[in-house]
């Protein structure tokens, strides 16, 4: 190795760079989605994902109570599940504190995690405390899959319409509120409790896998196909533009989307310029819904089985670049990129 490489730190290469490099450790055939799939026995295979959360960067207590930041940091987990199609079978939970924590801080994070995980019949089934400078979660989640349904981030085609399972900026709204409360003074009230609340207690879309394998089998059934119709996604928790570039860029695709179809939330018409709502559906990260990329007729079916905030925003096309368009020809049209999201370790 020479010197040029070895003196680099990490803020040098960010996250991504980072992430190429310890992908060199792991099975080629295993990473690059939103969770590992081990195959365990015939007709079922085991679904991985962790997610680490320390204080001060994914949870705040200026912003959100134990209780919320548990809820989060479950619901973040069982989002990634969802996005490989997986159902949820238990979770463990590694903690680091430092030794001033307050034992009720620890029980009502606990709590908001148990909350959550309750809704989808999912237990904390173990894990491990130490001693730590800043209070840090280590959460793996664990599901199972038929291989039949594994949603992958590399299975786009040119054609697909790309579908979200419902509005984007919402969390990140809700999380501006609460940063800067003499914001958004024109909102009612329920508007303003909407927003925080998606943002405390984003729901993961483990709703949406029944109803999309009904309408699977029943396309395929139409079609008389003799092998399953092909879903690509991931879950939007790093943003919509993200998702949308990290499925074109493992499926080696591309994709244009359009501005006017992109569901925000309704609050946002009366309070945000066009510019600022569109900076909070495509950046601003943790709303967890799902952004799936199918066949033009199946994804039609879906929107209209999901209703209200789902919505088609986009087509797959070929070539690498993802544009955003706009058919008004009120902003003009761009290409979408990763550097204006959030990213770890970014300068």
């Amino acid at each position: 190795m020479n010197s040029e490489l070895s003196s680099q730190q990490v803020k040098d290469i960010g996250e991504q760079g980072l992430l190429e490099r310890l992908q060199r450790f792991c099975p080629p055939e295993i990473i690059g989605d939103d969770a590992a799939v081990l195959e365990t026995a015939p007709g079922q295979s085991l679904v991985v994902t962790t997610d680490v959360l320390v204080d001060g960067v994914h949870f705040s207590n200026v912003t959100t109570s134990p209780e919320d930041a548990g809820w989060r940091a479950a619901a973040a987990n069982l989002s990634d599940l969802a996005a490989m199609g997986a159902s949820p079978l238990g979770i463990t939970v590694g903690l680091g504190l430092p030794g001033e924590v307050r034992v009720s801080w620890v029980e009502r994070f606990y709590q908001g995690m148990t909350e959550c995980l309750q809704k989808y019949n999912t237990s904390i089934v173990g894990g491990d405390v130490v001693r730590s400078p800043v209070t840090t979660l280590a959460i793996t989640a664990f599901g199972q899959i038929n291989p039949n349904q594994i949603i992958r981030r590399s299975a786009a085609v040119v054609g697909d319409a790309i579908v979200v399972t419902g509005v984007h900026g919402a969390s990140k709204a809700g999380l501006e509120l609460l940063l800067h409360p003499q914001l958004g003074q024109n909102l009612k009230d329920a508007e303003r409790t909407a927003l925080i609340r998606a943002h405390h207690r984003p729901q993961p879309r483990l709703d949406v896998l029944p109803i999309l394998w009904k309408i699977l089998n029943s396309q395929s059934k139409i079609q008389n196909l003799k092998s399953k119709i092909p879903v690509a996604g991931m879950d939007s928790s790093d943003g919509l533009a993200d998702a949308i570039i990290q499925i074109c860029r493992a499926s080696g695709v591309g994709a244009v989307l359009e501005h006017r179809q992109i569901s925000m939330p309704a609050a946002f018409d009366h309070w945000l310029t066009q510019e600022q709502a569109l900076a909070y559906a495509l950046y601003g990260g943790e709303d967890f819904e799902l952004v799936l990329c199918l066949p033009q007729d199946s994804a039609s079916a879906l929107v209209q089985c999901l209703g209200e905030g789902a919505a088609i925003v986009g087509n797959i096309t070929s070539g690498s670049t993802v544009i955003l368009h706009d058919e008004q020809k009120k902003l003009p049209g761009q290409v979408l990129n990763l550097s204006q999201g959030f990213q770890h370790f970014g300068q």
